[in-house]
């Protein structure tokens, strides 16, 4: 006799307590057990995720408060420097990512991720005692080296709970972090450096110890809370995992049969002639150097406007707060309306708006205001483009694969970000880093519009295959070239 399926096997379990209905043929599903089980993916998974990302951006981000702290002077070093130090971040960060994506499923998310957390606490400890440049440097290596693997492997990490247009929200709230980091770190800032000779250690010291030494707590605390996916998840009944993984199969999240989604060089490859994969990758490039640029050099930006670098600290919070706000409604947004086209769209032309601001005018106060409209834009686009690519690659190796190229093309960007910003774009004005920011974020808006009329029309194609041949006639190892598998627009 053949196995049961997982959907025949979660009708068996399937709570009785409330009314049936019937979201599609293949899964009967419970209106009762259906919030129970998302409502609890989302307090078990989200804190967790969220807290890794605020982390991770927070102590990969915190050196721009240290430097208005005065990082830059008691190590004695020039702007030049300054970027070097950024610059040797991104590159171990860019390399780790695609072997770390791959890696993820095999380790295991619930071993891989807490110990990549608990060290890189350590490294960040270890800034707030180096004496040198170089020690400076070598920190900086390492931390880019840990935190490589993060943001792509959360992201994929969350499509193993969620269905596709489920996605997007989560991915969302997690990266709502990095806005809240930004707005966090300004306030942290304020008060460590009062801090400032306790212990015989200067106020960015401070930063870097006390931050550091919370994420070596969070990521040990880690080990004990992460399952591995659904049906290691502790806190779900046996009718909850099987009604996950039936809802994923029938998404396409989630392949019908392990054989699919097991690793594979074939899939790998397969992902390099993704034309949605390489549209993507130009935007993640544009929107990291944009990020990026704006995530480092905020305070300096701000300092540049006349305020003292404290008060630089305080001024960068409401930007990222606002950031937040903005980033959540977006969430909400495309995964009501199934608009992630528009929505990058949307968020593309708050950074040319923003951009353009900042470049037309010399008064401080619009020159201020022009970052509430590109820092959101950066952080709602950024979320919003990596729930997107997620959604239409699969099967799990070809979208792991997919994922880690956007992220290695973001980080790369975010390496032009610190050359523009650190020592070719003098302050205050940044103006040749300002100028060459709003041409990518003009490139953006029609990248986003290009791949939205690219998916729409492939969609359109599938339908019309549909009508021609059977399901069983398919190769299961098309994944997101089945005609059955809708591209998420």
């Amino acid at each position: 006799m053949g196995k049961t399926s997982p959907v025949k096997d979660y009708e068996k379990h399937a709570d009785t307590d409330s009314s049936i209905r019937s979201d599609s043929p293949a899964v009967v599903v419970s209106d009762v057990l259906e919030k129970r089980v998302w409502r609890k993916i989302d307090i078990w998974i989200l804190p967790i995720a969220t807290m890794f990302y605020l982390l991770s951006f927070l102590d990969r981000t915190n050196l721009g408060n240290a430097r208005v702290a005065g990082l830059q002077k008691d190590l004695k070093m020039t702007n030049h420097q300054y970027s070097v130090a950024l610059t040797v971040t991104y590159v171990p960060y860019i390399v780790a990512e695609l072997p770390s994506n791959l890696l993820l499923k095999i380790i295991g998310p619930n071993l891989m991720l807490p110990t990549m957390l608990t060290l890189w606490g350590v490294v960040t400890t270890l800034q707030g005692v180096v004496k040198t440049y170089h020690g400076l440097l070598v920190c900086r290596f390492f931390l880019g080296l840990l935190e490589g693997g993060v943001f792509p492997g959360l992201v994929l990490y969350l499509s193993f709970f969620y269905p596709r247009q489920r996605l997007h929200l989560r991915v969302s709230a997690f990266f709502s972090a990095a806005s809240i980091s930004g707005a966090f770190s300004g306030l942290l800032a304020y008060g460590i450096v009062n801090m400032d000779g306790v212990g015989s250690r200067a106020g960015w010291a401070w930063i870097f110890l006390l931050e550091g030494l919370f994420t070596i707590a969070f990521g040990l605390c880690s080990f004990f809370f992460l399952p591995a996916s659904p049906s290691k998840a502790k806190f779900l009944k046996e009718d909850e995992k099987l009604y996950v993984e039936a809802k994923l199969k029938e998404d396409g999240a989630t392949a019908a049969n392990e054989e699919v989604d097991a690793f594979s060089w074939r899939e790998v490859g397969m992902a390099f002639k993704l034309p949605q994969m390489w549209m993507q990758a130009i935007i993640f490039f544009f929107g990291g150097a944009v990020l990026y640029g704006l995530a480092y050099f905020a305070p300096s930006i701000i300092q540049g406007l006349g305020y003292t670098s404290t008060r630089a600290q305080l001024m960068s919070v409401p930007p990222f707060a606002v950031a937040f706000v903005v980033n959540m409604i977006g969430a909400c947004i495309s995964d009501r309306y199934r608009c992630r086209g528009l929505v990058s769209i949307f968020s593309c032309s708050l950074c040319v708006i923003g951009f353009a601001m900042f470049l037309g005018s010399t008064k401080h106060s619009v020159q201020y205001g022009s970052l509430f409209f590109s820092i959101p834009g950066a952080y709602l686009g950024a979320p919003t483009v990596s729930a997107w690519s997620a959604n239409n690659v699969t099967p799990h190796t070809r979208r792991a694969t997919a994922l880690a190229i956007g992220f290695i093309m973001t980080n790369t960007g975010g390496i032009l970000a610190t050359w523009l910003l650190g020592s070719l774009s003098p302050p205050p004005r940044y103006t040749k880093a300002t100028i060459t920011l709003l041409v990518f974020s003009i490139l953006m808006t029609i990248f986003s519009g290009l791949n939205l009329c690219y998916l729409w029309d492939q969609n359109k194609k599938k339908k019309s295959i549909r009508q021609t041949i059977s399901r069983h006639e398919e190769d299961p190892m098309l994944g997101d070239k089945s005609a059955w598998f809708e591209y998420a627009l």
